[in-house]
């Protein structure tokens, strides 16, 4: 693929700091008056805060307005923060709803038109061009994952093939057949998709793609280097939430991949102490917020989003940019008094080169204590491997875990494509029954 030149990006993504914050402020006004005039929950508690939208003189006085949180969409679910009348809305999008009502977002045309530019941009940041053909493999429907990666290709003037998530040994044949530039997906089914490469006698490695854009799910370093090696791609991060847009409210440039660039002129971030609620300065960890300042449908104020990562200065573009997502407050677990994320434990399982990515934690409580169990698995090639090595497999994993992590495990090693796929979208690494 071809690494981006000046002429490639828009004005606004070489302009100056001084003219992106005034940018910023400009529209946040708008924004908050928006808000205040349109949504009655967010008039009530921007009065019950004592604060009104004439408030804001400088962009940090953002800090002095109330947050808004996924409990707030659910309370007003279905319509209830549309900020413009129903007929106006040109598409509903809503999550799946697992943890009580879905979250119900709309879009005006606007809306839609800014989504589809947006994540264009960041296809064309990924070294996307007019023409590539584009292999997506989100999940379409309310999910907003497809249709956002779908309306962004067509607009980067790609060739979209809209596959979807599932039929993997039809994802596959289509690879092979059509010869897509570019990928769009989760990276867990990524390696689904690898995977069914190799069951099929095929190399990765070998077929057309050139581009991964992986987003919906946390994914480390370590994955990446994995996806990379196996399927011979450039893989790159492309970050969203449908209550704040959809894909692409950041993404990653393909000549430094080093972390997803905010796009900085349609969403105001602020990291926050997921505690106190204190905003940090830019380097400092904690728990990412979001304000839009230009969505007509659903304006979004302080948004927290609970994914914890870092504000990082720019380098490939003139917005900021955050770092790897290290984990969810919501999703954190708390073992015996440490805290544990996901992602460190798959960082570890895949250093070790005999196992595949796939790994799912295990937490129960037994009396008093709780017991953690992680499940990985064996490479295909290693499906004959003795019982002495597989047990100095567990050992390796279940020292590097108490040493990296702080918890002790139970480690069980299992054949190869024991734990279960994701077929649409996010992989399940978490089984906790603990009781609540």
């Amino acid at each position: 693929m071809s690494r981006p030149t000046a002429d490639d990006l828009d004005p606004i993504e070489r302009a100056s700091r001084d003219e992106i914050s005034a940018l910023q402020l400009d529209r946040l006004k708008a924004t908050l008056q928006h808000a205040y005039d349109n949504v009655p929950h967010y008039r009530k508690a921007f009065d019950d805060k004592g604060v009104h939208p004439s408030d804001l003189k400088q962009l940090s006085d953002l800090a002095k307005f109330p947050f808004t949180t996924k409990k707030d969409l659910r309370d007003n679910y279905p319509f209830g923060l549309f900020a413009v009348p129903r007929e106006k809305v040109a598409r509903i999008h809503a999550s799946s709803g697992t943890t009580g009502k879905p979250t119900v977002v709309g879009y005006t045309k606007n809306d839609i038109d800014t989504w589809a530019n947006l994540v264009a941009r960041s296809i064309r940041a990924a070294g996307g061009r007019a023409g590539d053909m584009v292999h997506i493999a989100y999940g379409y429907g309310l999910f907003t994952g497809g249709l956002g990666a779908h309306y962004g290709a067509e607009r980067a003037g790609c060739t979209v093939v809209p596959m979807s998530g599932g039929q993997t040994e039809k994802q596959v044949q289509l690879i092979q057949d059509f010869k897509p530039d570019i990928i769009m997906v989760t990276p867990s089914y990524m390696q689904v998709i690898i995977e069914e490469f190799v069951r099929q006698g095929l190399d990765p490695a070998a077929s057309s793609l050139k581009v991964g854009i992986f987003g919906a799910e946390p994914w480390t370093e370590a994955m990446r280097r994995d996806i990379e090696q196996k399927a011979g791609i450039s893989a790159v991060d492309i970050y969203g939430l449908s209550e704040v847009m959809g894909p692409g409210v950041a993404s990653e440039c393909i000549e430094t991949k080093d972390g997803p660039v905010i796009w900085e002129d349609h969403f105001f971030p602020e990291i926050i102490d997921p505690e106190t609620g204190e905003v940090l300065p830019d380097g400092e960890e904690g728990e990412l917020v979001f304000t839009s300042l230009t969505k007509e449908a659903l304006p979004i104020i302080r948004y927290r989003t609970r994914d914890l990562t870092r504000l990082l200065p720019p380098t490939a573009r003139a917005f900021r940019r955050m770092g790897k997502i290290v984990g969810r407050s919501d999703d954190m677990l708390i073992i015996r008094g440490v805290n544990v994320f996901p992602t460190q434990v798959e960082e570890i399982v895949l250093q070790h080169a005999k196992l595949s990515g796939q790994y799912q934690i295990f937490v129960s409580r037994e009396g008093l204590l709780d017991q953690v169990e992680v499940r990985c698995e064996l490479q295909p090639q290693h499906v004959e491997m003795g019982g002495d090595e597989i047990r100095e497999i567990a050992n390796w994993l279940q020292y590097r875990i108490k040493t990296l992590v702080g918890i002790s495990t139970r480690v069980t090693v299992l054949a190869p494509a024991s734990i279960e796929r994701t077929q649409t979208g996010k992989a399940r690494r978490v089984v906790d029954s603990r009781p609540r």
